[in-house]
């Protein structure tokens, strides 16, 4: 388990859509990273109005030594007929951190998704021979390969997939009475929000054991 003296090596940046379609997805990613005992972080982490959110972003991707990269939102938008490109700038920013960055920053890793396989090729194949996982929007199979990506990059002693698809389906079926219990809206939670409660289900199924 990463030491909590230092948060790079245990913090991972996600770097994915925010619609209500990709949601399950992005909850599953960001439950699977915390019962993995890392610390989730990403542009939603903060409101600060007075922000530059490029400035926000660099100062994220610089204090993780993991970046969780999804690049599924590449269809053009039925308003403007253009793609959304800020998944990919993102994705260029870490890498280039890594690759002229100097000390620990030279230490990141990647971990590159898409709903569809092989559709990268069509839009940034500068990435081809880079190892990128398709998920199919399918929360489960995000569960599988971020673990997976996760136990095999840190080398850590993290859950088997198994026990963490099923922590987070009991953790789902939890949090709207916890929601409504603690006066929040459910499909309306922050994502510090979010994390702390994950976080706080995790540690207390840990107990329970």
């Amino acid at each position: 388990m990463p030491r909590r003296r230092d948060s790079f090596a245990g913090s991972v940046f996600i770097n994915c859509p925010f619609d209500n379609e990709y949601w399950p997805t992005f909850e599953a990613v960001v439950f699977t990273v915390l019962a993995c005992g890392f610390t989730p972080r990403c542009a939603l982490e903060e409101l600060d109005s007075g922000t530059v959110r490029l400035t926000k972003i660099q100062r994220i991707i610089r204090g993780c030594r993991f970046g969780i990269h999804d690049l599924s939102r590449v269809e053009l938008t039925a308003a403007n007929t253009l793609p959304r490109f800020n998944m990919p700038f993102e994705l260029g920013l870490d890498i280039a951190a890594k690759a002229f960055g100097v000390g620990r920053v030279r230490r990141k890793l990647f971990l590159i998704l898409d709903s569809v396989p092989y559709r990268y090729q069509q839009f940034i194949s500068d990435i081809s021979g880079q190892d990128i996982k398709c998920h199919k929007a399918s929360p489960d199979r995000a569960i599988d390969i971020v673990r997976n990506w996760l136990r095999n990059a840190s080398r850590n002693r993290v859950p088997g997939p198994v026990a963490i698809k099923r922590q987070f389906a009991q953790f789902v079926e939890w949090l709207p009475e916890n929601c409504e219990r603690n006066g929040f809206d459910r499909n309306d939670l922050l994502f510090i929000e979010y994390v702390e409660m994950a976080r706080q289900w995790i540690a207390a199924s840990k107990d329970a054991v």
